[in-house]
């Protein structure tokens, strides 16, 4: 049985779990220049290492591993942020229209309590900053 989907923003779980907050990390990590500059690190320690290893198959073998294994990591951490930012998206924007529906609604309608109006106003508001709250298990 699949999880209903929150629909306002005021629904959505404030829990994030202990995966997404780690690849939040990773991502925020490895989209700095201290990343880069690690990286290109790696590679200035690599290329003269030849002069130690002296086969040329076992030196390269090691930098082929190290950068499979990761991109393999980097991939996986991307995903999931990608993932989670699409979801946060679609949620946000669903609930935008459902309170701009329902606030136009009230607004034409000469009954509604200005309490409906102030909670349509709220969850509005809360759309706003929506994709703060949403983790990889907010869809399952």
């Amino acid at each position: 049985m699949a999880a209903r989907v929150p629909e306002l923003p005021s629904e959505v779980s404030r829990r994030i779990g202990p995966f997404d907050r780690f690849a939040g990390f990773a991502g925020r990590l490895t989209s700095r220049a201290v990343f880069f500059a690690f990286c290109v690190v790696l590679i200035l320690v690599w290329a003269p290492s030849i002069l130690l290893i002296r086969d040329v198959d076992t030196w390269q073998l090691i930098i082929n591993t190290a950068t499979t294994i990761i991109t393999f990591l980097l991939v996986a951490l991307l995903q999931n942020s990608s993932s989670r930012s699409d979801l946060a998206v679609q949620h946000k924007l669903n609930a935008l229209a459902q309170g701009l529906g329902d606030l136009m609604e009230h607004l034409n309608d000469p009954d509604a309590s200005e309490r409906d109006l102030l909670r349509d106003r709220d969850e509005l508001r809360k759309a706003v900053g929506l994709e703060r709250f949403e983790g990889s298990d907010a869809a399952d």
